[in-house]
């Protein structure tokens, strides 16, 4: 975004806050969500609520808006949905990229958005995830009414696949077309990011395991990269495709929080982009209240939400879901 269309911006936010009175109401205290359907959003510079419309008139002007999601989530993609449509009144110019599909199938949707295509050809076609129609398809078709770029920001699943299991030399294999789909950095990682996803493993970054579980997930933490890298450069592909475009990121919250993931390699790449990071935080039924300051650090918005229910009770079928899950990425091959 220029410097003076970031001016422009900042002048009718400002204008409409002035004029709305917003300043001098006081506000209101944050609610513990009710249903799974709602969402508690809470700026973290204040620790104040905020609704979508009201966050869309603050982040007018900003370049990049990052929300994450637990997948699957009902109150995670209801409020994409009201942030999305909020943001459009304001600012029309708006790109949509989503996790949720893969460069590779990026031909598929915007056949699907020039109508050349029904949805369910849509879904076999771009390999849309099974929570398609409950979670994105809200997002999809909001942009096509409004003909607005949608942009399929993952890495192909076969190539992450693949890497997490031969190691970033896998690229090496890949033919020119389908390599020139990747950054051209594909793996650059940011500090940080690697002792948060060990953790999340249950591994210390710096393990002393065997040399075949380390190479495991070394492997691991490449594809993990390669699927950043590959958002943030749909990101940035994007803002040149469409200057003075707003471009709102749709990801899983571990891709963006704590500035994180996709954030900080937009941050390295574009350091003059105004990125925003938005990440929920799941509530659990212990907590009596919203506690925003213990969350600062996960994004300059939060919002608050309900568990999901256990999957699982009987810890033999969770271990026979996870084997069935894995053997079916086993039988699939790497060319």
């Amino acid at each position: 975004m220029t410097s003076l269309n970031r001016v422009v911006s900042r002048v009718t936010v400002m204008a409409a806050v002035l004029f709305s009175g917003c300043a001098a109401v006081p506000p209101a205290a944050i609610m513990k969500p009710a249903t799974l359907y709602e969402a508690s959003l809470v700026n973290t510079a204040n620790n104040q609520p905020a609704t979508p419309a009201a966050l869309a008139t603050q982040l007018a002007g900003a370049d990049v808006i990052v929300i994450g999601e637990y997948h699957g989530h009902q109150a995670a993609h209801l409020l994409q949905s009201r942030l999305q449509a909020a943001l459009h009144r304001i600012r029309p110019e708006q790109v949509l990229a989503l996790e949720a599909f893969d460069v590779d199938r990026q031909a598929v949707i915007d056949d699907y958005l020039a109508g050349k295509l029904g949805e369910d050809e849509l879904i076999e076609d771009a390999a849309a995830w099974d929570n398609y129609k409950a979670s994105y398809r809200p997002l999809l078709e909001f942009a096509r009414h409004r003909q607005a770029p949608v942009i399929a920001a993952n890495a192909p699943a076969d190539v992450v696949r693949c890497v997490g299991r031969h190691g970033p030399e896998y690229l090496d294999s890949l033919s020119p077309s389908r390599r020139a789909l990747l950054p051209e950095s594909p793996f650059r990682d940011v500090p940080g990011y690697r002792e948060k996803f060990f953790d999340r493993l249950g591994h210390n970054a710096h393990g002393e395991e065997s040399g075949a579980t380390r190479s495991r997930l070394e492997n691991a933490y490449q594809a993990q990269l390669l699927r950043d890298n590959t958002m943030a450069d749909q990101v940035l592909r994007s803002l040149q495709d469409y200057p003075g475009y707003q471009v709102l990121m749709v990801t899983g919250t571990f891709h963006s929080e704590q500035r994180l993931g996709i954030t900080a390699i937009l941050e390295q790449r574009a350091p003059g982009l105004e990125v925003v990071v938005i990440s929920p935080v799941i509530l659990t039924d212990d907590d009596q209240a919203p506690a925003p300051a213990a969350y600062r650090d996960q994004g300059d918005y939060i919002y608050f939400i309900q568990p999901l229910p256990e999957r699982f009770l009987d810890e033999q079928r969770r271990n026979a879901a996870i084997k069935h899950q894995f053997s079916k990425a086993r039988q699939q091959e790497c060319r």
